[in-house]
Parts: structure tokens; C-alpha cells; sequence
């Protein structure tokens, strides 16, 4: 497995990334070779935020903590996303052919135990809405996107003649998703 580390503000020493690499080689087993995971370390306020994303088969999983500590920080953006992946089991355990490494985790857990039951709700459009796509740049798109008090606005832009959307973070920049069709 391919673990990538890095420190957005902080720098990561050979010591610190070989521990986050022992946290997270408890998937090692599991997926092996296959997956990718990359570990985001930067300091908030007087918090570490760290950040770890995890590639397989095509599929992103994504977890963030913040505490003080980073090795504790690691720890539970690990545990965030295992229970991301438990919450998944129902329907990786329907399509066993399509993610046999996630299965192989789940069957071989040595019996870890959570005190909830996963049952998938039927979820289904409450709400349709058509709109003009107008041509603007990503500028001119956030402003309208501000202006509408959205966290997101779908346009079309006028440098690139493709449909993009705008986006708000978490960390209150913007994001741009730029389709490749």
C-alpha cells in the first residue's frame, strides 16, 4: 500500500511519518498493494487537522480529526474511516465481486464489534429544479454564489465553454469541479 504524508504549515519528520505509517498499516493486510492513502497534516488555531483519503478501486474514502496531538488526531481519522467503511458493509457485501479487498477487511476483523445495525434508507428525489446556465467566469460565479447565500452553484464557463461548479470549503475557500469530457 502506498502511503503518502504530507505537512500543509508544519513540517513531518522521518520519525512522525514512520509512526502515521504504522497507524495506518493496520489496512496493509487488507488491501495490500492496491490502495493509496494520503495523509494531510496542518496545524488550526492551536489544533492539528489531519486529513486522510484513501484511494481503492476507483473509489474515495475521505476522514478528518482535529486535536491536539497529531498522533491522536491520526488516530481518529483512522477510526473515522473504518467506521466508514463498516457503515459500507451491507452494500459491499451485496456486490462481493466488485470491492474484494474491503470484504476481505470486514470477514477478517477478528470479530470487532459496534453497537449499531446499518439498514439502508430508500432515498429519492423530494425536489426538481431547472435553471438557465449562463456563461461567467469562476469570479463572477462566486460572487453569485455568495449573493445567493449557496455553498454551491453549477454555471457555465465562459473561458472553457464547460459545465463547472463552484463550491464553498470547509475552510472558506472555494473549490472548482471541472468535468473532462
Amino acid at each position: 500500500m502506498k502511503i503518502t504524508t504530507q505537512g500543509n504549515g508544519i513540517k513531518i519528520g522521518t520519525r512522525l511519518e514512520g509512526k502515521i505509517v504504522d497507524k495506518m498499516s493496520k489496512f496493509d493486510k487488507y488491501f495490500g498493494d492496491e490502495g493509496s492513502f494520503n495523509v494531510r497534516i496542518r496545524p488550526e488555531g492551536g489544533r492539528m487537522v489531519v486529513e486522510v483519503t484513501l484511494k481503492l478501486d476507483g473509489k474515495i474514502y475521505r476522514a478528518e480529526a482535529v486535536d491536539e496531538e497529531i498522533l491522536t488526531a491520526v488516530d481518529k481519522t483512522v477510526d473515522k474511516l473504518e467506521s466508514q467503511i463498516r457503515r459500507q458493509k451491507t452494500k459491499f457485501l451485496k456486490k462481493k465481486k466488485d470491492y474484494p479487498q474491503i470484504v476481505n477487511f470486514l470477514e477478517e476483523d477478528n470479530g470487532a464489534d459496534f453497537d449499531y445495525e446499518y439498514e439502508p434508507e430508500d432515498k429519492k428525489i423530494t425536489r426538481r429544479k431547472t435553471f438557465e446556465l449562463r456563461p461567467m467566469t469562476s469570479e463572477d460565479a462566486i460572487l453569485q454564489m455568495e449573493m445567493l447565500g449557496h455553498n454551491f452553484l453549477v454555471y457555465l464557463d465562459a473561458e472553457t465553454d464547460s459545465v463547472c461548479v463552484i463550491y464553498k470549503r470547509n475552510d472558506g475557500n472555494y473549490g472548482l469541479l471541472e468535468p473532462d469530457y
